[in-house]
Parts: structure tokens; sequence; C-alpha cells
């Protein structure tokens, strides 16, 4: 029988079942194995001869009990690696925190595997595929329902924009999915990107193109509104194949993160929809670091891009105002208590 015996210790298994089985005072038998006699104590109180794990039962952590909570809404609702989370708690909630400490948080609360909090879809799994890196300036847009608010009397629209390279998103709400309501967002896109918009990538929904009639399938005919406001920008715009959505992943996979926040979120009134989903775009772009990215944030990503390629960007690419700190916590509160009452 193979007998694991800690480097330190100072008796033997034959010896812990004399002093077990042994009637004779603690200090005689200290005296008489040459040991303590706290190790004689400790001996008798046990039932076994073995050795047993000295890791502490409650390991020291830097995180409060509200530090966790937040810290397991954050990597539920964002989904965001462990190294791309540690930057954000250190940055917003406690700088002290280290790898190991929110790794075993994470463990504690069963959000330590990403692939468990993501819906995994039924059926036949598809080959992963991989983008091409490419420049700043090929855009996915997509538009996604959203769920009607109590103070609503129909349904709203959320237009998505993102950026092939660096993952920078730009969004809209909007009453109707109309080729009217599409060109609007795109003429604003177009205003609010720091770059180039060179291509553009939709799906064939009657919103972006006239490729699809009762007749079956042709070419677009170049005269939707959606391709007028393109050619005025000299944006060169792409439609995926039918019945391909993965083609447009990029964005269907940001639309993905929405859904979570939608699902396990409690709104109360449109307005209130709104502002969630605009203060997640900001923390989305100004301050979740991805790792696809290399651990950086969308913004961060687009300055190194104007700083290597200027000729790219028509404006200076800036992080715009928003949160601070104590409020960037409070919003994490907030979210963690709607979704309890949810």
């Amino acid at each position: 029988m193979n007998i694991r015996l800690h480097a330190n210790a100072t008796t033997t298994p034959k010896k812990r079942a004399y002093i077990q089985s042994s009637s004779l005072p603690n200090r005689v038998l200290s005296a008489e194995l040459g040991v303590t006699v706290d190790t004689i104590r400790r001996w008798k109180n046990r039932t076994d001869t073995q050795d047993r794990s000295h890791t502490p039962h409650h390991l020291p952590t830097t995180l409060t009990p509200e530090q966790e909570v937040v810290a397991v809404e954050v990597r539920r609702l964002f989904l965001l690696p462990l190294d791309d989370l540690l930057v954000v708690i250190r940055e917003f909630l406690n700088p002290l925190v280290s790898r190991s400490g929110l790794d075993r948080c994470l463990r504690r609360h069963g959000v330590s595997r990403l692939r468990d909090l993501i819906p995994q879809p039924e059926g036949e799994k598809r080959e992963v595929k991989t983008f091409k890196d490419y420049e700043p300036g090929y855009v996915h847009v997509d538009y996604k329902y959203l769920p009607q608010m109590p103070d609503e009397s129909s349904r709203r629209y959320l237009f998505v924009a993102i950026d092939r390279a660096s993952r920078w998103v730009y969004l809209e709400l909007h009453d109707d999915k109309s080729a009217n309501a599409a060109k609007g967002f795109l003429k604003r896109l177009v205003a609010k990107a720091p770059f180039k918009i060179v291509k553009l990538l939709t799906d064939n929904d009657k919103a972006f193109t006239d490729r699809f009639t009762a007749g079956g399938e042709r070419k677009p005919t170049g005269e939707h509104l959606f391709d007028l406001e393109c050619a005025r920008h000299s944006i060169e715009h792409r439609l995926i194949k039918p019945r391909t959505p993965q083609t447009n992943g990029m964005v269907e996979r940001f639309n993905g993160r929405i859904a979570e926040i939608l699902a396990t979120t409690r709104f109360d009134s449109r307005a209130d929809l709104s502002v969630t989903l605009t203060r997640y775009a900001w923390l989305y772009n100004q301050q979740i670091p991805q790792k696809a990215l290399r651990h950086q944030t969308p913004i961060a990503t687009l300055k190194g891009w104007q700083k290597s390629h200027p000729h790219l960007f028509n404006k200076i690419v800036r992080n715009h105002p928003g949160p601070d700190s104590y409020t960037f916590y409070q919003i994490l509160l907030n979210l963690q208590t709607n979704h309890t009452l949810h």
C-alpha cells in the first residue's frame, strides 16, 4: 500500500495508531515520541492515520460578497473570458483581486465554464470558420426583434452594425424595419463611424435589398433605398448567400449577447430598454476587452489601427464620456437586481 506523508510530518502511521490506542497521558506520550503535546492531541482526536489536505477550508479573498455577485452577473451577461473579466473587475470593482481568486469565485458560483453559459444550437454541429484579417471598414449589418414593453403598443427593432476588424458596434432602435428605416440607419452609421466604410454585408431581407421577388432569385436592381444610400457613400453592398445566416455570423453573435441581456433583465418601460441597450453599446466599445482583439477594447483597437493606417479614417478615434467607476458599479448592481427579479 502506498502511503503519502507530508514532507514535514513528525509521525508515521504506525506511531499515530499507537497514539490513538495508548492510555498514557499526553505529556508522557509527547516525551516518549519526541513530538509536541498538540500533535498528540490532534491524532488522538482522529479515527484515521492518513495525512489530510493542508489547503485552508476558507481561502482568503479580496472580493466582498456584493462584488462577487456583480462579477458573476458580468460573467453571465457579457460572457467574458477569465482574463477579460479580470481586467473589468480590477478597473471598476476591486484593483487587488487576483486571477486565481476570481477563478475560485466563478467556480464557487458555477460559472467557471463559458461553454455552459452559452446556449448551444440543436442539431448537427457545423465546422467553425474564422474571418480573415481585414482592415477597419468592412461592416456587418442586421436587425433584431425586440420584446414589446408594458408602455408600448407594438414591438420595436434594433438595427446593429459591427466592424469586422475592430468589433466596433453602432446600434439604433426603430419603430419599424422598413427600407426607409434601414436607409436612415446607414446614413447615421456613416456619420458616426470614425473609419471609412468600404464594404457592407447584409442578409437578403427586404429592408436591405430587392434581390428576391415572387418569381424567385435574381440580381438586385440597385434601385433599392438601401443600395442607393450605399452608392451615395461609395460603399460596396454585399449580400449573403440564401439560407446561410452564418455568413453574417459576427453580427449574429452580437445579437446573441443582446438576446442574453433581454432574457435575463427585467425592463419596466420603453425608456428603460433604450437606456440599457445604449449603455451596453458604450460599455462594449469603450470598456470591455475582447480575446479576439488581444484583450483590447474595440476603441483601443481602432486607435491602434489609426496610428498605423491613418488613411482608413475620416475622424479622430476618441473615448466618449460614459459612466465612471462608481456609476458602472451601480449599473451592474441594477442589472443583477433586475436579473434576480426576473
